[in-house]
């Protein structure tokens, strides 16, 4: 353990994705895909010998403590530089692509986005779909570890919202709560989550294989809704034929495991709501129960009411149609806005199987926009999910509660207890500096976006995507298709960039071009 400690995090990082390179190879292998497991098996060898070597160099070295700064730095250069490295055996695997969309897909995995340049799923073979789906996974699990031992310590990433500090500074009572070497506090949080991540993901795939789905494809859907990356190597949840998994021609497009399997996957997926539904580690700063926590009880608000309304407004106008909707054609239809609505809060993106049944019900389409609307909301602080995060709404509509109160009372004095009066000024704040921030950073990949030849929708469905790390937005909230791949280069930097912007989030690049930060 203490020699771990003194590697670097972007080393250690790398050598575990080397050592993720073996699943794909040996499942390569076992379909006859040989060319695409020596592709995975030759990266993952040669990252894990040079990552071996570089820790042996170093080793004699007296380690500089650089502090959650540093760490943060660290993580920057991981998302930008990793999916070089990632994007290896990719390109190698597939050779019929360039290495620049190598990079954007491990990008795009590895930001837990799930956009691809590759919508046809039959054309990727099934080793270059477990990398994708294992790459988020990861990306997933490094958010979990990252938010508790570096965001919370630096007040960022929704943190601030509940903190005394300045966003990028630590709180003085946190520091001495917790006063360990930042490598340390890494490792000691990756080994408190690592059996809570794994042991969510086994079961989800297990019920997953229950409900009728096949090995593979249960997988990468448990590990893409533990992630909120919302990719599928069959194409998304809607039903398809039954195939022999032996080959990847026969990996077919659709699920088998119909509405259980949309069941079970919208269990999993309340754990992106809160991290008080996973953890008690340091999530708002308070340790509370769960029915009382603000962001699950947003999220389940918001996960009843909008599809209450769209079903309101498909079933007011189902009666200008002739033919009516039975009880359970209605369930039908009510079901797959209730599933699709919080598969985009929690910025994973599957769409049910069901929820274009409310369509062909009253004639009438679901507008893109509302979808968008949801991924940027986001979910739970210090969760997979991305988006603004609910906490950051809270705080927002604590303050303009306050605000109008008082314009009947103005002389009144705010209750609910110091916690509460905390959010609604300094939190609801900073939350609206942050809301500034991000409407800038839209704005800004608007504008870029549109100069390399996208349309003004193009342009807003890309940028909302990227940044509120929702990839399956593309295909879904734009009327007209937008085909990635014909984008030119520098659009697929812009989304890249945007996509770890939108995983990092503009607070922690600002902590990081603070004069204080470079000062020592």
């Amino acid at each position: 353990m203490q020699r771990l400690v003194q590697l670097p995090l972007f080393l250690l990082l790398t050598a575990i994705a080397a050592a993720a390179m073996y699943a794909p190879a040996i499942y390569g292998l076992r379909l006859g895909e040989h060319a695409q497991a020596r592709a995975f098996f030759y990266a993952g060898t040669l990252g894990l010998t040079a990552s071996v070597l570089i820790a042996i160099s170093l080793s004699g070295r007296r380690r500089r403590t650089s502090g959650g700064v540093g760490n943060l730095l660290a993580l920057l250069a991981a998302y930008l530089l990793l999916p070089v490295f990632l994007a290896v055996p990719f390109h190698d695997a597939l050779n019929t692509t360039s290495f620049m969309n190598a990079y954007f897909e491990m990008v795009s995995s590895l930001t837990t986005t799930g956009a691809t340049l590759f919508p046809d799923a039959e054309r990727l073979p099934a080793a270059l779909h477990l990398w994708r789906a294992e790459v988020g996974w990861l990306g997933g699990f490094l958010i979990w570890v990252v938010a508790a031992a570096v965001l919370a310590p630096l007040n960022l990433g929704g943190f601030e919202v509940t903190s005394f500090a300045e966003p990028g500074q630590g709180d003085t009572a946190a520091d001495r709560q917790d006063g360990a070497d930042p490598a340390l506090r890494l490792l000691r949080s990756a080994a408190q989550l690592l059996p809570i991540y794994v042991g969510l993901t086994l079961v989800l795939w297990i019920l997953l294989m229950v409900t009728g789905d096949r090995a593979f494809v249960a997988l990468c859907h448990a590990m893409s809704t533990m992630a909120t990356s919302g990719i599928s190597p069959v194409g998304g949840l809607a039903p398809g034929a039954m195939g022999d998994a032996g080959t990847p021609a026969s990996l077919g497009l659709g699920t088998s495991s119909g509405i259980a399997g949309e069941m079970v996957i919208f269990l999993f997926l309340l754990f992106a709501l809160s991290r008080l539904t996973f953890s008690s580690d340091s999530a708002t700063g308070q340790r509370q129960s769960l029915r009382h926590d603000p962001e699950f009880r947003i999220g389940i608000l918001l996960v009843l009411g909008v599809p209450l309304l769209l079903f309101a407004r498909h079933f007011i106008a189902s009666f200008e149609l002739d033919d009516g909707m039975g009880a359970l054609a209605a369930l039908h239809a009510l079901w797959g806005g209730v599933f699709t609505v919080l598969s985009f809060l929690s910025t994973t993106g599957f769409v049910s199987a069901d929820w274009s049944t409310a369509q062909d019900w009253s004639g009438l389409s679901t507008t893109g926009l509302i979808l968008m609307g949801l991924a940027l909301v986001g979910g739970g602080v210090a969760t997979t999910a991305g988006g603004v995060k609910l906490l950051r709404v809270y705080a927002l509509y604590l303050n303009g509660l306050r605000e109008m109160e008082k314009l009947v009372h103005p002389h009144s004095v705010g209750g609910a207890g110091a916690h509460s009066r905390r959010i609604r000024r300094n939190g609801a704040f900073v939350a609206w500096i942050f809301f500034m921030l991000f409407a800038v950073s839209l704005s800004l990949v608007i504008v870029v976006l549109a100069g390399f030849g996208a349309d003004f929708e193009q342009a807003t469905v890309l940028a909302i995507a990227a940044l509120s790390t929702t990839g399956p937005l593309i295909s879904i909230a734009s009327d007209v298709p937008i085909v990635l791949v014909d984008m030119s280069v520098g659009a697929k930097l812009v989304l890249c960039a945007a996509m770890v912007l939108g995983r990092l989030e503009t607070l922690a690049i600002v902590a990081l071009a603070a004069p204080s930060v470079w000062r020592n």
